[in-house]
């Protein structure tokens, strides 16, 4: 049976601050997330899954098992995408480039983004993905939903359940999400292209 565990962070724990601080990322990755690897790797023993990727799982699972194996996916794209603030952070490489062609300007990029993940209602994510055209698209999903459930490639991710920034910002969903854009590390989302 394959085993999941703890992905490592890239980063030291207090790398984000004051993004993200090292208080929140060590509730968010180190019990959050281990929960969630965990409770996958209890779900799946002696099933179809415990041999699959976390990507096929969360293609066809549901329930449970589809819960904690997505949440496992969404967070390791989420930890693995952010390095140190930096105050005039913005895209570099293909992805700005699509950026600016398909939204106009990185700006009307980020304000859309940020819109989506203020307003999901209750739990869940804000992604950007790009479609078998190669088009980007920015779509919402409820608690532990993934784009790769609607054939999408996801390239970057917004946490906006209440644990990713409740110790930071308290209530205040959308200071926590305009903060994020100082810590998007573009070369790892290029990447993912």
């Amino acid at each position: 049976m394959k085993k999941y565990e703890l992905i490592q962070l890239p980063y030291e724990a207090n790398a984000l601050e004051p993004v993200i601080s090292k208080e929140t990322l060590g509730f968010h990755h180190g019990k959050h997330l281990q929960a969630y690897v965990n409770n996958l790797n209890g779900l799946i023993e002696g099933t179809k899954y415990e041999d699959m990727s976390l990507e096929e799982i969360v293609k066809t699972a549901d329930g449970g098992v589809f819960n904690n194996a997505g949440q496992i996916l969404n967070h390791n794209m989420y930890f693995t995408q952010f390095h140190a603030p930096k105050a005039d952070n913005k895209p570099v490489g293909v992805i700005a480039q699509w950026i600016d062609e398909q939204f106009g300007s990185f700006e009307a990029f980020k304000e859309e983004f940020t819109k989506k993940g203020a307003t999901l209602f209750g739990s869940g994510w804000v992604w950007l993905s790009v479609n078998a055209d190669g088009k980007l698209v920015i779509t919402q999903e409820t608690n532990a939903g993934n784009p790769v459930r609607s054939g999408l490639r996801p390239l970057l991710t917004f946490d906006v359940w209440e644990h990713a920034y409740y110790i930071d910002y308290q209530n205040r969903r959308p200071d926590h999400l305009a903060a994020l854009w100082q810590i998007i590390d573009w070369d790892v989302v290029n990447e993912r292209l």
